[in-house]
């Protein structure tokens, strides 16, 4: 325990892309701000409705930047695979008269272009979850999260790119094709929000709504340069997820540690698209409201951090050991109070107990043939074959689901018991940078190098699936970069409902850090 220290592509019905047509309106000012509201697409999200609000530029402007700008920049990273310009046009106009009208912005996010995973629903805007047999999926509704952002006056314009079913941390898919890392075309954007990732670390968007099951919100946030927030998951999800697929359409319920959360290009960013995505589902809200509390501390000073730099289970790279060394001595700098001795969980526990978890959730939507398949084959597996993970968890007995549960449960009181003397815990995010992009080989062939030594595939996940297990939030923090120009990032990992917190530590450690490294830029 740490004392506390005193105060110191187009579709059926979606229109194609299309090069900005309307002319700019934005009203006129010195050379400079103007310059600025001509490049505005790139600012933080936070100044683009700020400007909305003031109309110094209306929405539809501001649409058509977006719209120029992914019709050239696009094809070089593959990123967002369906766009709606035509009812994109349409909400942005609706959100100018609006304010033109009465004075009054739609929402925290009014007349903000975005895109969306193509993971959640979209009424009316095709939505595949990257899967053949959904390549005509037009949906009747929204998801829940996406309902929010549109209440909350943002325009959507499209959707970005996942592996198919979102089952890959790498993100390619037989309908569009493979997203690359903005950075190095031969890495992996990550997966299964690489598209997401991707279009915000090139200015596609400057906010997006990513999903989080092993890392899928994460794991590309950490490999395309970007902030990433895990939002709390306890009895209620922070943030609603029905909708999201791979739960089939139509479904009402949503594996029980996923969660969805915001991809930006800042950390107050992240805190902007919080507040609107912080809500209960809407069966849930006539007696139920989420109030999320606010930072622990109000500066870096005052804050017990523990820090967990290395582990004999999942070790670190070079280059991500460095980067956490530099992390640790400028928050001791800072006058924080530093615990990297303390250990909340076994790791190796851990992990073995998500795995299972994971694997038994993973089968809820597997075809009566196909899981009867799998049961049969998990009886002729040997009880001690390590081999049979995969299959004995998949297709567990719910008794046996039951004692895992509870000792999900006895980690949670770990976990809860480390953060009583302890406000935020750091860690690597990944073991090493953006890995190479292993599409099309045989995932019993893949694999990792670390240091020049050929790891497991999936251990690219292992220390973002530390706080996936028990429900906790957790934030990416781009904070360097290799020696290549790949971005590195830190994990923080928080109490359950702290989110407010982590978007603190994130805002006030980003002043601290470099200016996180920007893609090249690539236009046609």
């Amino acid at each position: 325990m740490i004392p506390r220290r005193p105060q110191p592509t187009a579709s059926p019905g979606i229109a194609t892309p299309a090069a900005a047509t309307a002319p700019a309106s934005a009203r006129p000012g010195p050379g400079s701000r103007q310059a600025g509201l001509e490049a505005l697409h790139l600012a933080p999200a936070r100044d683009q409705v700020a400007a909305l609000r003031r109309r110094d530029i209306s929405s539809r402007d501001l649409l058509e930047q977006y719209l120029q700008h992914i019709a050239q920049t696009n094809p070089h990273v593959n990123a967002v695979v369906t766009l709606d310009a035509d009812a994109a046009r349409t909400a942005a106009d609706r959100a100018d008269r609006h304010l033109a009208e009465t004075g009054e912005p739609l929402g925290p996010l009014h007349g903000l272009p975005m895109t969306v995973k193509d993971a959640l629903e979209t009424e009316g805007m095709r939505t595949t979850s990257g899967s053949p047999d959904l390549a005509g999926h037009l949906p009747d509704r929204d998801a829940d999260a996406v309902a929010l952002l549109r209440a909350a006056g943002a325009v959507l314009v499209g959707k970005t790119n996942v592996p198919v079913m979102c089952q890959d941390i790498q993100t390619s898919n037989p309908l569009f094709g493979r997203t690359d890392n903005p950075y190095d075309r031969t890495r992996t954007a990550g997966g299964s929000s690489g598209g997401a990732a991707a279009a915000v670390a090139t200015g596609l968007t400057s906010l997006e709504v990513g999903s989080d099951l092993a890392g899928s919100l994460r794991l590309p946030a950490t490999y395309c340069g970007v902030y990433a927030l895990r939002t709390s998951r306890g009895a209620l999800p922070v943030v609603p997820t029905r909708g999201h697929i791979p739960r089939l359409p139509g479904w009402a319920t949503s594996g029980d540690m996923l969660t969805l959360g915001p991809i930006a290009r800042t950390a107050g960013d992240l805190g902007l698209l919080l507040d609107v995505l912080a809500a209960p589902a809407p069966a849930d809200r006539a007696g139920w409201r989420i109030d999320l509390p606010a930072p622990a501390e109000s500066d870096l000073a005052r804050y017990r951090v523990g820090v967990w730099a290395d582990d004999a289970f999942c070790r670190v790279d070079t280059d991500t050991r460095a980067l956490l060394e530099q992390v640790t001595t400028l928050l001791r700098s800072a006058g924080a109070s530093i615990d990297d001795a303390t250990r909340p969980v076994d790791f190796a526990e851990s992990n073995d107990l998500f795995q299972r978890l994971l694997f038994a959730t993973g089968s809820a939507t597997t075809p009566d043939s196909a899981f009867a398949a799998d049961v049969a084959a998990a009886e002729r597996i040997p009880a001690d074959d390590p081999a049979g993970l995969f299959l004995r968890s998949r297709t567990m007995r719910h008794r046996d689901w039951c004692v895992a549960d509870e000792a999900r449960h006895q980690l949670r009181e770990k976990w809860a018991a480390y953060f009583a003397g302890h406000d935020v815990l750091v860690t690597p995010a990944t073991p090493t940078a953006a890995v190479a992009d292993l599409t099309g080989t045989p995932p019993p062939q893949r694999h990792i190098t670390v240091d020049g030594a050929q790891r497991p595939f999936f251990d690219q996940t292992s220390w973002l699936n530390l706080a996936s297990l028990v429900g906790l939030p957790a934030v990416v923090v781009p904070a360097g970069q290799t020696a290549a120009g790949l971005p590195l990032a830190v994990q923080v990992i928080g109490p359950y409902l702290a989110d407010r917190t982590l978007v603190d530590v994130a805002q006030q450690l980003a002043r601290l850090l470099p200016e996180p490294v920007r893609p090249p830029a690539r236009t046609a």
